[in-house]
Parts: C-alpha cells; sequence; structure tokens
C-alpha cells in the first residue's frame, strides 16, 4: 500500500472542497475546539514547512505539549488569507517533513481526520475511499497523540461498511468513518454508533 499516494490523494481532495467554500465558510468552526477552517488548514501545512531545526524551534516553543506546540503552529499562519493557505496546501499536496514518518502515514490521518473535522460541521459529507480508511484506523487507535487506544478500551469496535474490527468486549458498531473520529475523540458522533458497548463510548466521548 502507498501511503504517501494515499495521503496525497486525500490531500488533492481536501484542497478541491476548501477552493468550493465561500469567505464566511472559511470562519466556521470545526471539531477543533477554538479552531476556525482556517486555522485547522495551517495547522495540516505547518508541519511541512518545517526541516529538523525547526521542528525543534517549534517543540520548544510550545513546551514539547502537543497542544501547545501546534497551536504554536497555527498562530504562525494567522495573518494568511484563504487564498494563502490554498497556495501553500497546493505546494505541499505531496507530504513532506514529520507528516512522512511511517510511510505517510501520519500525514494521511492528519488530513482525513482534519478533513472530515472541516466538512462535519459544515454539513457536507462525502464518501471516503476505503484504501485510505482502512489504514488510518489503526494509526489512530494507536498514535499516542490521538490516544484512541485509551477511549475505545474494553469494547470491541465493528465497521459496518468496510472488513475492519478491533478489541474485545461489548460491540461498538457504526460506519468507519464515525468510528474514526470517535476513536479521535471528536464529539458529536458516538450517537451515530450501536450495539452494546455503544452505552460505554457515550461516557467518554463528548456528545
Amino acid at each position: 500500500m502507498d501511503l504517501m499516494r494515499l495521503a496525497q490523494d486525500e490531500r488533492s481532495d481536501l484542497a478541491a472542497f476548501l477552493a468550493t467554500l465561500s469567505p464566511h465558510q472559511w470562519e466556521a468552526p470545526t471539531l477543533c475546539d477554538g479552531w476556525r477552517v482556517r486555522d485547522v488548514v495551517a495547522h495540516m501545512i505547518s508541519y511541512d514547512e518545517l526541516d529538523g531545526r525547526g521542528l525543534l524551534r517549534r517543540f520548544a516553543a510550545g513546551r514539547f505539549l502537543p497542544d501547545r506546540v501546534n497551536a504554536v503552529g497555527v498562530a504562525h499562519y494567522a495573518s494568511r488569507s484563504p487564498e494563502e493557505l490554498q497556495s501553500l496546501l497546493a505546494e505541499h499536496l505531496r507530504p513532506r517533513g514529520l507528516t512522512t514518518a511511517f510511510g505517510g502515514k501520519i500525514a494521511l490521518t492528519d488530513c482525513l481526520v482534519h478533513h472530515q473535522d472541516i466538512r462535519r460541521p459544515l454539513g457536507l459529507p462525502r464518501d471516503i475511499p476505503p484504501e485510505r480508511l482502512l489504514p488510518v484506523l489503526p494509526m489512530a487507535l494507536n498514535a499516542p497523540v490521538i490516544r484512541g487506544f485509551w477511549r475505545v478500551r474494553g469494547v470491541r469496535l465493528v465497521a459496518t461498511d468496510l472488513d475492519w474490527s478491533s478489541g474485545k468486549g461489548p460491540e461498538v458498531r457504526g460506519k468507519a468513518e464515525a468510528l474514526m473520529m470517535v476513536i479521535a475523540g471528536r464529539r458529536g458522533v458516538v450517537a451515530e454508533l450501536s450495539g452494546p458497548g455503544q452505552p460505554i463510548l457515550a461516557g467518554r466521548v463528548r456528545p
């Protein structure tokens, strides 16, 4: 599986979608607390432009705490217009730097989740290619910064539209995209899931 190609395809789809948004939609809130659409886009771009020294400075400025490190990157692009952010994304459709780790799986996971962070509040769903979802689900579970494994401990996740399952315990069933977003701790999604384990997740992820 060519994860870098999948990440590039996902970024290309996101770029095409962003080109359809109005100025008002660029300022709309997303599922990332406190971030507008423009902030999420800036976050995704910000790591691609850093070399090793720049990455170290970014982490030091954020005191090596993921949320603070991300906030530093978003603040760096705060003055950029939507048009400028779109141009930067177009220059970085193929991931670079930190996001290329694990064969591009970081870039694919980051873009896939954040693409949905933008689309869901805008009420603009899409059909995600299964070959992109399949590698992202285990990555979201195991990535320390996402903490998905801790969030879904003690239940068995079963995708109803893909051949994928994980975990042990009472079953939680739903579409793969919804499972991915719940694993990532996104609010407003757990009600889309069903099964005897659903109440357990509902108590851990905001409705």
